[in-house]
């Protein structure tokens, strides 16, 4: 079992397919996601993976907080998660996961809040009926009716279906299709919709019903931002060096 990721929700929009089909998808941005802490079994009992997304104003974070931020040498970061993970797959304090950790095709599961509606009424939170609009009738046409029983139990059972607060809810939606990804931009582009609104914070994990893609990396996709920089530093001396040979030959 390797970790999950922490991405922002951008919006939605489509992508086309070779043969003009297109597909409506999320948006998840992956901001700065690092490790910022490992939980060990011989140390803390199980093994996880703690990591930060995004980035905070240190005057907005608690002292604790910014000393923990400080440990990892990272910067404060505005959301923190934590993942489960087995023995193998524990990184380094301080990786940075990239956008390739998941790969097109591979099924995941997304945990968010969902979008708070208020204080809604029975018909708009659970899809009632209502009561009749005439035949004695009047002003409670969008009632619940009835909600109890006789003076045998003469209560209201708990849980029942009744107007209240709607939405603002943690839920996970299972079974959501990778579309593609864009390392560079740090991009997920996630089949149809996810929970939550634009800029939530959300956790997208493997899916536990669906066997991980073959092509997915293990235990993590990571940013490999040194490699890049000495590939980019090779061509530089090679230009300065036929620069002076010109030179010379002038």
């Amino acid at each position: 079992m390797r970790t999950g990721v922490i991405a922002k929700k951008m919006g939605m929009t489509r992508l086309f397919k070779d043969d003009g089909r297109h597909v409506p998808v999320t948006v998840l941005a992956l901001e700065n996601l690092q490790v910022v802490a490992v939980r060990e079994a011989d140390r803390d009992g199980y093994t996880a993976v703690q990591l930060g997304a995004g980035s905070a104003k240190a005057k907005n974070v608690a002292k604790p907080q910014r000393g923990h931020f400080g440990k990892a040498e990272v910067e404060p970061k505005a959301k923190v998660a934590e993942f489960p993970v087995s023995e193998d797959a524990l990184l380094e304090v301080g990786a940075t996961i990239s956008a390739d950790h998941y790969v097109a095709g591979q099924i995941v599961d997304i945990q968010g809040v969902t979008q708070g509606k208020g204080f809604a009424g029975g018909m708009k939170r659970w899809g009632f009926g209502g009561l009749r609009a005439t035949h004695g009738v009047s002003v409670s046409h969008r009632s619940l009716g009835s909600t109890g029983q006789r003076q045998d139990p003469g209560k209201v059972f708990k849980n029942k279906k009744m107007a209240g607060q709607m939405g603002n809810k943690n839920r996970t939606q299972q079974n959501l299709e990778i579309v593609s990804t864009d390392v560079e931009r740090g991009l997920i582009f996630v089949k149809g919709s996810v929970p939550g609104s634009k800029g939530g914070w959300l956790l997208v994990k493997d899916s536990v019903k669906v066997a991980r893609h073959a092509d997915a990396p293990y235990p993590a996709g990571l940013n490999q931002v040194a490699n890049n920089n000495t590939a980019a530093e090779t061509p530089a001396e090679d230009t300065s060096a036929v620069e002076a040979t010109e030179g010379q030959e002038g």
